[in-house]
C-alpha cells in the first residue's frame, strides 16, 4: 500500500487525496467480507508544504545519508541538489563547466523566457567533497553513458532511492525547499535565500524567513523588550502585581 503511494511522492496533496480513496474502498471491503482489515489506515499522510511539496527535515537527510553511502549517484544527487537549490530540470545539467571560481553558476530553465534568472552560489564545503571526486568531462549526475540525464529519469530515480531509504513522502522538489530552510534557519535574508535559489519574486522565500527559527525571533523580541527604556524596571515590577492580584483577589470588588 505504501508502495503505491509513493509513486505520487512528488505531488504529496494528490498522494493524501488517493490515500482517503483507498481507506473508502478497504473499509468498504470489509463491509462486504472481502478482507479483515484495513491496510491503508496503517500508512501515513504525506504533510504538505505551502505549495504542496514535503520539505526535507534533518532526521531525514541523516536517514537517507545512512542508506545512500557517499560515491553513490543517490548520495551525489541528494547532497548537489541540496547545497545549491537546484530544481530537477537544472541539476542535471550542472558540471564542470558551471564552476568558476568556487562557486556554480547556472541559468534557470524556469526563467529562460525572462532570459534566465543568473544564479551564482559559492560551493559548500559538503559538496565541494562529493565534486572532486567526480569526473571532469560529463555532467555532475550523468548516466552511464556519460551523457546528461534527463530530469524525468533523475525523478524516478529519486522515487527509487527515497523508497529504499523508506521516505516515500521526500522528493527532489523537497530538496530545494530544504536548502531554503537551512538558509533561512541560519538567519539568511529573504533577498540572500532568493540569490540562492533563483526565485524570481520574494513570495514564496519570505514563507521560508518567516517560518524559520520563530523561537529564536520571540528571544530576540523580548530581549529588545527589556532593552528598551524603563524596560527593566517594569518588568521588575511584574511579580509584585502579580502577588497583589492573588493576594487580594476581590481587590476592587463590592463584597
Amino acid at each position: 500500500m505504501q508502495t503505491i503511494l509513493a509513486k505520487k511522492a512528488e505531488t504529496p496533496t494528490a498522494a493524501n487525496n488517493l490515500r482517503k480513496r483507498l481507506i473508502q474502498l478497504m473499509d468498504f471491503a470489509i463491509t462486504l467480507d472481502w478482507r479483515g482489515d484495513n491496510p491503508a489506515r496503517a500508512t501515513k499522510p504525506f504533510r504538505v508544504g505551502g505549495d504542496g511539496f514535503h520539505t526535507w527535515d534533518e532526521d531525514e537527510l541523516a536517514q537517507f545519508f545512512k542508506v545512500h553511502k557517499p560515491r553513490t549517484l543517490a548520495h551525489t544527487a541528494v547532497t548537489l541538489m541540496l547545497y545549491t537549490g537546484a530544481a530537477r530540470v537544472d541539476a542535471v545539467k550542472l558540471g564542470p563547466k558551471n564552476v568558476r571560481n568556487d562557486k556554480i553558476e547556472y541559468r534557470r530553465q524556469k526563467t529562460q523566457r525572462s532570459g534566465g534568472v543568473l544564479v551564482s552560489v559559492p560551493i559548500h564545503p559538503d559538496l565541494a567533497e562529493v565534486l572532486d571526486r567526480l569526473p571532469t568531462n560529463r555532467p555532475f549526475l550523468a548516466t552511464q553513458e556519460g551523457t546528461m540525464r534527463s530530469a524525468g529519469g533523475l525523478g524516478n530515480l529519486m522515487q527509487r532511492w527515497t523508497e529504499d531509504a523508506k521516505l516515500p513522502q521526500c522528493s527532489a522538489h523537497g530538496l530545494r525547499k530544504a536548502c531554503a530552510r537551512r538558509l533561512a534557519e541560519a538567519g539568511a535574508t529573504a533577498h540572500e535565500i532568493g540569490a540562492v535559489t533563483g526565485h524570481k519574486t520574494l513570495a514564496l522565500v519570505q514563507r521560508y524567513t518567516e517560518a524559520a527559527g520563530r523561537e529564536g525571533m520571540a528571544d530576540s523580541a523580548i530581549e529588545k523588550l527589556i532593552a528598551r527604556p524603563n524596560g527593566e524596571r517594569n518588568l521588575a515590577n511584574l511579580p509584585k502585581r502579580f502577588v497583589n492580584s492573588d493576594t487580594n483577589p476581590n481587590q476592587g470588588k463590592e463584597n
